[in-house]
């Protein structure tokens, strides 16, 4: 019955768009309608009103629906989510100042002279203001104003002319930063968590462990993540439609005749060029830049191109007057001495020690400066033309449509999932035949199909949250939840310039001069459409193309893992497998030489380290060569075993939902009444049903799956010990070698005790017994900050249980007394000894073996090394067999 009252929020939520009530109440009214004649008819006619839904019931689903509407609403204040507003902000403030004509004037008369050039220039500023507005509707309409009468005017073919104004209006949807991402990224950040706790489940249930390995986990992914892994897929887009367009401009030059510019190109020329184009992609690189560098967050970033886009503002509607520059003059001069102070001087005003007050003031006053200059491009655009009041307004009833949206998908997704439609959604997904790449593909299939009907808004919020999940957690692919959102993200503008329902197509044809007809808009989108689809099936083949950037920043970046991270470990095996089997000469060479010089009065304590540490370091080269033969067995067996493996999976994982349907079923017979034998017998008849059903599926198991399996455990436990014992023997090798290293740091320290050393054996030599045991009692202190020092601490131990006595024995005594004093001279002169001759020796010693054997304990990686990982990482691998 749960799945009656799924279909009827469907239908509710369907007739209620179709019908035009507004989408933000559409969505959180379907749920609570249906959930409501749930509960309803669930006490009419079965006396339980939790009857008719697939978990728990009305009350705790409304709740669960209330809570994610009130989360919903304080998630205005998290980083996410209040870079809508500045971004939208930004680019309507753009548009509303006219630098997007200007672009579209300068670009056409610089591209015009070449065929299809002035195409390729509306391509090239549909990029530009992509990456300033990200809001689709806007770049579209403002397009069409602009340049489609410009190319119709130059004789440009109708068709080519509106698909050129249509794709590249649509590009603000994948090119950052794009509202879009943000809302994706939002989305997916929550899908990740639900995706792990699946993987999670699913991992305890087959291997019966309870904690799943770091490196099966699920990445998360958040708006500045996704603005990175989008960028090359948006250039690789726009790279698209300027190739199509130069090259049907070649084969059919009266589609897009050359434009030629009426000037001359001289310096005056070159001149306004700079002063159009300069300050939109200073502003894209301040925005985008600051995120790719780590200096700001993403709304730290909206905040930036806010700012930067009113100031540019300012000086374009005060164009042609003497003073339509300073503001912005006055902002450059300004932060340029701020820069320069804070990277010299210590600007934090709550350092009393370290702070330098002259610095801090003259920031301070040059601080006020760029405020003026800030606060009279503001004053400029609120008194020109009323443009700052009309950008707010836009800026208000934009964010509140896609908060509002938000907020109502919170209750639609709950009651979605009070029905089982999350289940039933993932259940038909697994079912699919071929894994994930066919569940993808259905899921991509159908976003493309809601895109003709519904809002990309609509779509995020209401679509990634159920599907996501399911995508993310399947191991057989191992998709990272960037590329996942970005897939999505060009799907979806795919979406907006498909016949007959694109949104594009209609934001044309309301400002389209009569003469550009419906048909000539669909046919001019066509081609674009086909590259939109060879662009996502690139970016779905190369997913380097959106995971390497993202990767690359986080690894070399201030907050970036250290080697031990267990999601850089396959890639970092890799990395140093490659120099182990290039380089093993080199790094034994260096170990032998490094064990000559071992020093001959060592502590027996400190010539069981040294020998451990070269033990450990020479048993390396053997303990990685058996583990690549038992990788090279492994990837043998798996490539025909996969497919069982697979199969079988997914059979045992129908059997288990069957089992949980049975116990379901059982305890419904155990809340009947005694009496109600009919009721009772329809479950038990329902049972045996699903009895069968079981063995029909256990029938369908192959009869080589236990021996096959069998063997598979074997490789891969034996893959696995391996694995952990290589880590295990570097890490120690390592670990003894920085041991090594402190014990000779820490000679002066040991030196320092000398004095005390010396008062001791005055007392212990005239029986002063008390101040001894004082002295050994503050030595121990000490000894604490000094590595090493364990054995001779030891010493003072048993040198302290003979002083501390009634009756001091002497003679032994004087044996202990000896062997204390010899130990810490002994200490002192092989540390002293170590720290002048061998010490420099050490040093270069490192240098071969710590980004090899020692990588694993290093605080983080070079940038060569992080590169290799970034690429290695950026490549999805399956991880089925794990599970």
């Amino acid at each position: 019955m749960e799945h009656l009252f799924l279909a009827l929020l469907v239908i509710i939520m369907i007739g209620a768009l179709a019908s035009g009530f507004p989408v933000a109440f559409a969505l959180p009214g379907s749920a609570i309608i249906s959930i409501g004649l749930a509960a309803f008819f669930g006490y009419l006619f079965a006396g339980d009103s939790s009857a008719y839904f697939a978990v728990d019931g009305p009350k705790e689903w409304l709740t669960a629906g209330i809570t994610n509407f009130r989360s919903n609403y304080w998630d205005v204040e998290t980083d996410t989510l209040i870079a809508i507003p500045l971004f939208i902000f930004m680019g309507i403030m753009l548009q509303k100042s006219k630098i997007a004509e200007d672009l579209l004037v300068t670009m056409g008369q610089l591209f015009g002279p070449i065929p299809g050039g002035l195409g390729i220039s509306v391509i090239f500023v549909g990029a530009l203001l992509a990456a300033t507005t990200g809001i689709v509707g806007a770049t579209v309409i403002a397009m069409g104003l602009i340049s489609l009468p410009t190319m119709l005017n130059n004789k440009y073919d109708k068709s080519l002319a509106s698909g050129i104004v249509c794709s590249s209006g649509t590009l603000g949807q994948i090119i950052p930063p794009s509202i879009v991402l943000i809302i994706i990224a939002d989305q997916l950040a929550s899908a990740a968590d639900v995706a792990n706790t699946m993987r999670q489940t699913d991992y305890k249930i087959l291997t019966g462990e309870f904690n799943m390995p770091g490196e099966f986990r699920v990445g998360s992914t958040s708006a500045g993540d996704m603005f990175l892994g989008a960028l090359l897929p948006g250039l690789v887009l726009v790279g698209l439609y300027m190739i199509y367009v130069f090259v049907y401009a070649r084969l059919n030059p009266k589609a897009a005749p050359p434009v030629p510019f009426k000037g001359s190109f001289d310096s005056k020329f070159w001149i306004k060029v700079l002063i159009v184009i300069i300050p939109p992609l200073a502003l894209i690189f301040a925005v985008l830049g600051s995120i790719l560098l780590g200096i700001a967050t993403v709304n730290q970033a909206g905040s930036i191109g806010a700012i930067g886009a009113t100031m540019m503002a300012g000086y374009r509607l005060h164009k042609g007057k003497k003073d339509a520059y300073y503001p912005i003059i006055i902002a450059i001069l300004s932060v340029i001495p701020i820069y320069i102070l804070s990277k010299n001087y210590n600007l934090n005003i709550k350092a009393v020690e370290t702070r330098d007050l002259t610095a801090i003031f003259i920031t301070g006053f040059f601080t006020i400066t760029f405020l003026i200059g800030i606060v009279w491009s503001f004053w400029r655009a609120y008194k020109i033309e009323n443009v700052l009041r009309e950008v707010v307004t836009e800026t208000c009833v934009t964010t509140s449509m896609v908060f509002i949206i938000l907020l109502g998908a919170a209750m639609l997704t709950s009651g979605f999932r009070a029905f089982g439609g999350e289940e039933l959604v993932r259940d038909f997904l697994q079912d699919l035949p071929g894994g994930f790449w066919t569940q993808f593909i259905v899921v991509m299939a159908v976003i493309f199909l809601l895109g003709f009907f519904l809002d990309f808004i609509e779509i995020a919020v209401v679509v990634v949250p159920i599907i996501a999940p399911i995508l993310l957690a399947e191991p057989g692919a191992n998709v990272s939840a960037i590329w996942l959102g970005v897939m999505i993200g060009v799907n979806l503008q795919t979406s907006f310039l498909t016949p007959p329902f694109g949104f594009a197509l209609f934001y044309l044809k309301g400002v389209a001069s009569k003469l550009v007809t419906t048909l000539n808009i669909w046919k001019g989108v066509v081609p674009f459409i086909i590259l939109q689809l060879i662009g996502l099936g690139i970016v779905g083949f190369y997913p380097s193309l959106v995971n390497y950037l993202p990767a690359r920043t986080y690894l070399t970046s201030n907050v970036a893992p250290p080697p031990m991270n267990p999601k850089l470990q396959y890639c970092l095996q890799e990395y140093k497998f490659a120099i182990y089997n290039t380089e093993e000469q080199r790094i034994t060479n260096a170990i032998k030489d490094m064990q000559k010089l071992t020093p001959a009065n060592l502590p027996m304590d400190k010539l069981d380290i040294f020998e451990e540490h070269f033990d450990n370091a020479f048993g390396t080269f053997a303990i990685v060569k058996k583990l690549q033969k038992t990788e090279q067995e492994y990837e043998l067996f798996t490539k025909d075993y996969r497919d069982l493996h697979f199969n079988v999976r997914k059979i045992e994982k129908k059997i288990r939902k069957i089992d949980q349907k049975i116990k379901k079923t059982k305890a419904e017979i155990r809340n009947l009444d005694d009496d109600n034998l009919s009721d009772k017998n329809k479950l038990e008849l329902k049972i045996e049903n699903y009895e069968l059903e079981i063995k029909e599926l256990q029938n369908k198991v192959p009869e080589n799956w236990k021996a096959k399996n069998g063997e598979f455990d074997i490789l891969h436990k034996a893959k696995n010990t391996r694995t952990k014992r290589y880590r295990k023997n570097v890490d120690e090798a390592y670990e003894t070698l920085d041991q090594i290293v402190m014990f000779i740091n820490d000679n002066e320290k040991l030196k320092e005790l000398s004095p005390e050393i010396k008062e001791l054996k005055y007392n212990i030599d005239n029986k002063n017994y008390e101040n001894a045991i004082s002295i050994i009692d503050n030595l121990f202190e000490k000894l604490g900050e000094i590595s090493g020092t364990e054995e001779f601490a030891n010493k003072l131990d048993d040198l302290i249980s003979v002083i501390d006595n009634d009756e001091v024995d002497e003679q032994k005594l004087s044996e202990v007394s000896s062997e204390t004093f010899d130990l810490f001279n002994l200490e002192v002169s092989w540390r002293d000894d170590a720290n002048k001759n061998l010490m420099p020796e050490l040093i270069k010693y490192n240098d071969v073996i710590k980004h090899n054997i020692g990588l694993r304990l290093q605080n983080r990686l070079t940038k060569e090394q992080a590169k290799f990982v970034a690429r290695c990482n950026s490549v999805h691998r399956d991880i089925s067999l794990n599970f």
